[in-house]
Parts: C-alpha cells; structure tokens; sequence
C-alpha cells in the first residue's frame, strides 16, 4: 500500500530518536527493549533530561550497528519512557509507551546520537456507520483469529480490543498479528484509521485461511499416525507390565539379535544382519518397509549356515540301502560307492554333480532319495520341469512387493542343512523366454569352483553351497545347453532286461501294489510265468513304470473280486495262462520271429527317449522313371540315408546281379511303418539299404535278425549311439542276432550279461557282409554275354506284401 500523505494540520516537534532492530512498535502498545548502542543511550539520556519522550523507528537490516538516516524507516511512533534501570554490564533496560505515530522530516546526529524532525497527525476521526461496521469485522476476525492462534491469551487480547476507538483497535491488533517486519511497517506507515482497518481486515483473512490449512493438514497427520503412535504406547505399555511381572526381560530386537548371534553367518553377512536390524528398529512398526526388513531378516536367520549333517560313511551301510531300494544299476552303484570312499579320506571334500541320463521309469528320482538315505543327508526335490523364469533358480530384488528367495535357497532352509542331496529333476525341460533363461543361472549353482560363492539376488549376500550334493535328471541330454552339461558327470541309467524286470517285480512292485490296494498275500499271488507274460505281452517300455501300473490294474480287479465274495473267496494265483482275464487280450505281440521271411522287409533298430524300439523298412519295386519316394515321416537325416542306400546299390549293381542301368525303368518306394510317428536319424543306413538290395534282387531277408548301422556311399558301416537299448528292443521283442558296427565293438563291455549270453552279435565295417548274414539266398551273378532287361530279375507286384506289424 502506498504511504499515506502527511495530515495538513499535524504538529511538527523535534525529539531524540533511537533506532531499534527486530521490530516495530505501534501507538498503545507497551514495550520492554534492551539499549546497548552508544547513540541510543545518549539519545535515552537526553529525552530522560527532557519530557521522556523519544521518537523509535526500525531499521532496515538489523544487522547494522551504526545505521545512517538511509537506513532507517521515515515512519517510527513517539514513545513514553515509563521505566529505565541501567543494568551491570552498562546497557539500559527500558519500557516504552507507544503514543502516536509520526513521520521523519528530517535527522541529524551532530551531537552524537539522532535528533529528528517529526510531524505528527492531529486530524480528528468521524465515526461513521461504515467505519462502525469495519471495526466489528475486524473484531470478529481477530477473535477467530485468536481462537486457532491459541498462542495468544485469548481473554486478555478480547478484552484489548473492545474499544470505540478506530485509531486503537488498529494499532492493538497490529501489534499483536505475527507479521513479517517489512509487513508491520507496512501497517504504521498508514495514518488513515479506515485505510488501515481495511489492510488489517485483509491480513487477518489470510491469516486465518493459513491457520485453518495447517489444522487440516495436522489433523490428517495425526490420523495417520495415531494409530500407530497407539500400538507403539500399548506394546511399550505391555513391555513395562512383563518386566514388572518378571517376564519377557529381553525385548523383541534383543531375541533378534541374539539369534543373529547364533546362526554362525560369516563376517559380511553378520554385519549386513546388524545393520538390517538397527534400520528394523528405528522403523515404525505398522510401516511397509518394516515388513519387508522383517522378512528379509527372517530369511537370513532360516538359512542354515553352520548346521551339518552328520554323514554316515559306512560302506558297508551304503551298499546295503543301495541293494536294497533299487535291483541292478552297477555302475551306478558303484559311483556313488567311490564317492562315499573319498569322503573317508578327504576331510572337507567339494560337493559333487551327478547327472542320472536315462528314459522314464529306470529309478532315476529315486536314486537321490537313496543316496540321501545312504549318506544320512537331507533329501530335498526341486521340480525343474517348465520352469523359464531365472528368477526362479537366483530369487527377485527386494524392491519388488511379495519378493522371495529363489529355489535353491528355499530348498536349502527346507533341507534345514548346509550339505543336503537336492535333487534337480528334469534339467532337461527347462525353457527360456523374456524372463531371463534358468539354465545360465544355473551354470554358477553347479559349478564346484563357483558354487561357494552363491549370490541370491534376495539375500543379496554370498552363500555357499559347495557342500551339498547335487543330482539332477534328464531323459535326454540334447536339449541341455553345452556349458551347463560340462559342469555335471554324466551318468547313463539304460533300459531294464526282461530278467530284471520279473527281479524288480517280484521284490518291489507287487509288495507295492499289493499293500496299496489292501491287500495280502492270502488274497493274491504272482508266478513268475504269469510276470512274464505281463512283462512280454502288456508292457513295452525301457523303465517298469506301465509294468507298476500293470501289477496295480491286477490287483484292483482282485480287489473287487474279494470285496464281492467276503472271507470266503479263495486265493488269486496269477498265471499266464489266467492273465488275460485281468488284463484282457494282449496289447504286443509276442515275438515277430514266427512271420516268414520277405522280399524287401528288414528288421531295424532305432533309438526313441524311451528307450528302444523295432523299426521295420520295406521296399516295393515298381515300373516307372527312376524316381524315390519315402514315406512314413521320415526325417532329413534319414530320407538321405535312403539316397545314400541307393546310390551304394547302384555303384555295386554288377556286384549285386543287376545291369548297370537297372534304375531307368523303375520307381522305388521306401516306407516305415507307424507313418504318423516322425522318425529320423543316420542308423537306418544299413537297414535301408538291405531293403533295396532285396527288393531288387527278390532275394527274402532273414526275419530273425535286426540290423543298426550308418552307411557311406562306398559302404562302409559307421557307428551308431544307443547300442543298449536297442540291443534290449530286439531282445524283448524275440529276436536273438543282430548286425552292428565293428566301431561299436568297443560298447560291448557295457552290455547287460543277459544280452551277450542269449543274443548272437555280428560286428562288420562293410555293407558286403551285411548283405551276406541278412540274406537267405546267394547274391546272382549277372552274365555279360546275356545283358538281360531287368524285369525278368524284377518281382512280381504281388511278391512284395506290405507290412502289416507297426513298431511298436
């Protein structure tokens, strides 16, 4: 607002004049200030000579100590000089009255303290209706301004303000407003009562406005925190009745700590807890992020890192629980012996890797629960089937709401145990997508040179896990990525031979079953004969899962039958000759060598991730333009075995009785049976091309013998992988000589005494003596001097029968 000019009847009088600092005094208001300066106090000595009066103006920076006139507002009020008392250190305690306010016309200091020139505003105030009215808004406003003050005596400052006097009500209520000094000058530079109730009525309005919007904002800070600020006084108020009581003397971060103490954490990890739980405790407790502190705390406290196992080195014992829980794996055995014998030696040998490699059903994931059971470990399964999120192996960042450990650490505080069997099963169906890929996670979790310094991205903190035993799991090894296969030892579990099979019967399966469906042996019995048949006529597979299920059927079906008769049903004999009444008609055939031998049918063997399998190939000849066709989803890899099978023929046609040109007049047809199963692979090399030979030849192909092989175009026999299973294929199926690679000669150790008693192996490197075993008849030797078409050595169309047994 702008000042205000000067009243034209005002008186002008000359007074000493002290500069004061930090406030602003107004007319009717009582003031108490200490005077230091040596200005002032000659300038308070001179007006107590006088008429005690004294002209008091503000400074404009309170930091000045010798002001000039420039630095002092013109306006300033003439104060009464009610009481002086001179204090020891020399400085001057005085109360001064506020009288009137007056207007600096001039200032001099010649005297050594200022005297100024002041005029003062004698001009009588009309009260009209108007200002009447003014005042009462102003008094209303300055109540209610007091009531959410409530710094001010409220009584006292009312009772100050009821007057009739514009001029008074004004400067009061100034006087007591909490302005700024730039503000309050503002208000004692205006001489007009009614401009100034005006400007004081608009002050008090933002006032108020600025007071009711702090008592809105305390009150929802107070809501919020009332309820905890509650349960902190009632659980203190709990903590001091319990320690009155004699109970609960330690507090909750004491029992924390305590158990930190204990855990045996290394050095890092101790700290990181310490200051974990100091955070913890200068959090309030119903807060977000002291749940998650808690948590987190938790977690480190659930994680064993001292605790062990004690393991049980006995040989002797291991052996036994081994023979025990599964029936033949030697070598297997025999591993997990050699390592159990290194801990006998070694105080604090590394965890080992194992990897079980086989089809399903051979015993793999039980295999883990033995090898806990014999080493006195903790045993803990973790399900890697379809898992495709890293977070998953490594735990999420803390940051995220709901974030937990990953599976590896939460398998370890299951285990309970720093040295537990964790058993990885199904490494090989793990996936990867946008999440991350688990099976690089893994890479660090199963390398022993890296494992000792595990971090979970939850914990945050190094674990070590060199000391638990690892064991995954896998049906095949293909689809786990290189680096992650280099890390484990790579053990192979290979199909079960029909002798092993009644073995794991007779001592597991029927027990099972038969317990599992209440039953006992006064209600049922197996022969041997009637496993067999069981094993032979029902079940096709590497493991003895189906045979488990199999047995169960059995038993189910005399279940019924007792639950039927009561006390009096007689005694259940399973027998082969009985069988089918449980089971019904057979689901394979039982042997494939009664069929005669044909023209252009071959017996192969293939490898699946079962196990293996019968492959049979045909070959028809037709008339045509010398074009191949395959049928019976066959792969790329096997499609061009078959041209290679092919053009080996067609190099060794004078060899094999046929003309040179044999193939211009003909269209071969090559098909494996089960064509909606896709097959593919290089070993049906040697099959196929025994097919072709016989077909083109019409000479039959021995149906007692099976063949594997890779082919070359010059026909040599390469070697094939599988040699096992498909060995047992062959064997379950009836057939007892088989043709292999001379390279795979090397494999024969590693075959099942089973299989090198009851089969005749036959291992060549040449095609020609594939031909010379497979064959029934003598390959024809073509005369030069008769170059006869060939379709007097071609088949009739009707020699060739289509293959009717699928592989099953």
């Amino acid at each position: 607002m702008p000042k205000q000019p000067d009243a034209p009847h005002g008186d002008v009088r000359k007074l000493p004049m002290m500069p004061i600092r930090d406030m602003v005094i107004f007319p009717h208001m009582m003031t108490p200030f200490v005077v230091g300066r040596e200005s002032s106090v000659r300038a308070l000595e001179e007006a107590l000579t006088g008429d005690r009066k004294i002209f008091l103006a503000t400074q404009h920076d309170a930091s000045i100590d010798e002001p000039s006139g420039d630095d002092i507002f013109e306006t300033g009020t003439i104060g009464n000089i009610v009481q002086s008392v001179k204090m020891p250190d020399g400085n001057i305690k005085v109360l001064v009255e506020g009288v009137e306010r007056a207007r600096t016309l001039e200032l001099n200091d010649d005297d050594g303290f200022f005297v100024a020139t002041v005029r003062t505003n004698k001009t009588e105030l009309v009260v009209t209706p108007q200002i009447e009215q003014l005042m009462q808004v102003v008094q209303q406003r300055f109540e209610q301004h007091l009531k959410l003050q409530q710094s001010l005596n409220y009584e006292t400052m009312v009772a100050s303000v009821r007057t009739d006097e514009p001029t008074k009500l004004a400067d009061v209520i100034a006087a007591n407003l909490q302005l700024s000094i730039e503000e309050k000058q503002e208000l004692l530079d205006i001489f007009d009562p009614a401009l100034r109730l005006a400007k004081i009525a608009d002050v008090l309005d933002i006032a108020i406005e600025k007071l009711n919007m702090d008592r809105t904002v305390q009150s929802r800070v107070k809501r919020q925190m009332e309820r905890a600020q509650k349960e902190y006084y009632l659980n203190e108020k709990i903590k001091a009745i319990q320690k009155e009581l004699g109970r609960g003397e330690k507090s909750e971060w004491d029992e924390l700590k305590k158990k930190i103490e204990a855990a045996g954490m290394p050095k890092d990890v101790f700290d990181k807890a310490i200051q974990e739980l100091k955070k913890l405790e200068a959090m309030p407790p119903m807060s977000a992020e002291s749940t998650v502190s808690r948590n987190y705390l938790d977690w480190l406290l659930a994680v064993p890192w001292k605790k062990k196992s004690k393991d049980i080195r006995s040989i002797e014992h291991a052996e036994t629980i081994l023979n025990e829980d599964h029936y033949g794996l030697p070598k297997i055995k025999d591993r997990i012996l050699e390592f159990l014998a290194v801990r006998q030696l070694v105080k604090n040998p590394k965890g080992s890797i194992l990897c079980f490699v086989g089809p399903p059903g051979v015993g793999k994931t039980s295999l883990g629960m033995s090898i806990a059971k014999a080493t006195g470990r903790k045993f803990v399964r973790m399900s890697l089937g379809g898992v495709r999120d890293e977070a998953e192996i490594r735990g999420h960042r803390r940051t995220y709401i709901g974030s937990l450990p990953g599976q590896i650490i939460q398998s370890m505080k299951k285990a309970g145990t720093k040295n537990p069997v964790i058993m990885l099963d199904e490494i090989d169906k793990m996936a990867s997508d946008f999440r991350g890929d688990p099976a690089s996670a893994l890479l660090e979790v199963l390398d022993p040179e890296q494992n000792a310094t595990f971090q979970d991205h939850y914990l945050d903190v190094e674990y070590d896990l060199s000391q638990v035993l690892f064991v995954a799991t896998a049906n095949v090894l293909h689809t786990i990525p290189g680096p992650l296969q280099d890390r484990m030892e790579i053990l192979r579990l290979h199909g079960y031979t029909e002798v092993e099979k009644l073995e794991i019967a007779k001592q597991y399966l029927v027990k099972k079953q038969r317990e599992g469906t209440g039953l006992t042996e006064e209600n049922i019995e197996f022969t041997d004969e009637g496993l067999k048949e069981l094993i032979r006529g029902y079940t096709r597979e590497a493991g003895v899962r189906n045979l488990e299920r199999e047995i169960g059927n059995v038993c189910r079906k005399v279940v019924r039958r007792v639950v039927k008769a009561g006390p009096k049903h007689a005694k259940e004999v399973i027998t082969a000759e009985n069988i089918s009444e449980f089971l019904g008609a057979q689901k394979f055939r039982d042997s494939i060598m009664q069929e005669k031998s044909e023209i252009g049918l071959v017996t192969g063997l293939a490898w699946t991730e079962v196990g293996g399998a019968i492959l049979q190939a045909e070959v028809q000849v037709l008339d045509g333009k010398g074009k191949l066709t395959t049928t019976g989803q066959l792969g790329d890899v096997m499609q061009e075995s078959a041209q290679a099978a092919l053009s080996y023929v067609r190099s060794r046609a004078q060899h094999l009785g046929l003309p040179k040109d044999f193939y211009r007049n003909i269209d071969i047809h090559v098909h494996v049976p089960e064509g909606a199963i896709p097959k593919d692979g290089p070993s049906a090399g040697i099959t196929l091309a025994t097919a072709l030979t016989s077909a083109l030849t019409m000479i039959p192909v021995r149906r007692d013998i099976a063949m594997t092989g890779e082919i070359t175009l010059r026909g040599k026999v390469l070697a094939i992988g599988g040699l096992k299973e498909k060995l047992l294929a062959a064997h379950r199926t009836g057939i007892r000589e088989a043709i292999m690679p001379k390279d795979n000669e090397k494999d024969f150790d590693e075959l099942p005494q089973l299989i090198k008693d009851e089969m005749k192996l036959h291992f060549v490197s040449e095609m020609d003596d594939v031909l010379e075993l497979a064959l029934e008849g003598k390959l024809p030797k073509l005369e030069e001097e008769k170059p006869e078409a060939l379709a007097k050595t071609m088949p009739p169309p009707n020699a060739i029968r289509p293959a009717t047994e699928a592989r099953q």
